[in-house]
């Protein structure tokens, strides 16, 4: 049709894929502002689950070799400083999770800290790792909701991780370092499901659930540090 090969409609079909997590930004921003938080956080969810399998898709599908001058790259940030940033920042804001005055410093220092981030090109490591925290506000905004700490140590969590991502620390991304991927990705999709439990209890889940929670949120938030302090990632 139109000239274009059936593998090339599909290449472009997962640039549609991606640019579908603008849409589910909308959806979540809509249901942030209109306070309804469960929402708000399932939308992010969909988008963390479009981000996840668009860059796999891509690479299987030659998406660079048939379509040169669209960069997926480029679609694929702008869409993850919308999910990853403004709207964790947003709902902390909206929320007022750590009172008024917190909670707006607080999101303001993630979107000006996010921003600096993205315009580091010497932010991925050779191990296919992040050298800084790789400003995934949406997950440690989520985890502060469920876990609920108190106000002045849920700023506290945000000011430290804030400073991470301009300090030489290593993060894992749970797919593309294959060093410790199998365990990664099994407590990557046990984060997930304690998440779709808390989403199911309307964010007011169980302790247990807090725990599962807690429990992955640490690992995936210190096992890159591990590992390059035995010598193991760079």
């Amino acid at each position: 049709m139109f000239g274009i090969s059936k593998d090339a409609l599909w290449a472009f079909g997962v640039h549609i894929l991606t640019a579908s997590g603008a849409f589910l930004a909308f959806l979540s921003i809509v249901a942030t502002a209109e306070n309804r938080f469960t929402a708000a956080f399932f939308w992010l969810g969909m988008a963390l689950l479009v981000d996840g399998v668009d860059g796999p898709l891509a690479r299987k599908l030659e998406v660079k070799k048939w379509w040169p001058h669209w960069s997926g790259d480029m679609l694929d940030s702008v869409i993850d400083y919308v999910t990853y940033v403004i709207i964790p920042a947003f709902i902390l804001y909206q929320s007022g999770l750590m009172g008024t005055y917190l909670s707006f410093l607080s999101a303001a220092m993630i979107v000006v800290t996010s921003a600096i981030y993205y315009a580091d090109t010497r932010m991925k490591t050779v191990d296919n790792g992040f050298k800084g925290f790789p400003v995934c506000w949406n997950m440690v905004v989520f985890t502060l909701f469920i876990v609920s700490p108190s106000e002045l140590l849920s700023f506290a969590v945000v000011v430290v991780t804030a400073i991470l991502t301009f300090v030489p620390v290593i993060f894992v991304h749970p797919v593309r370092v294959k060093i410790m991927r199998i365990p990664t990705l099994a407590i990557f999709a046990l984060w997930a499901l304690g998440g779709l439990l808390a989403l199911y209890y309307n964010l007011d889940a169980p302790a247990w659930i807090d725990a599962i929670i807690l429990a992955s949120s640490a690992y995936l938030f210190c096992i890159g540090a591990v590992l390059q302090a035995l010598g193991r990632i760079h």
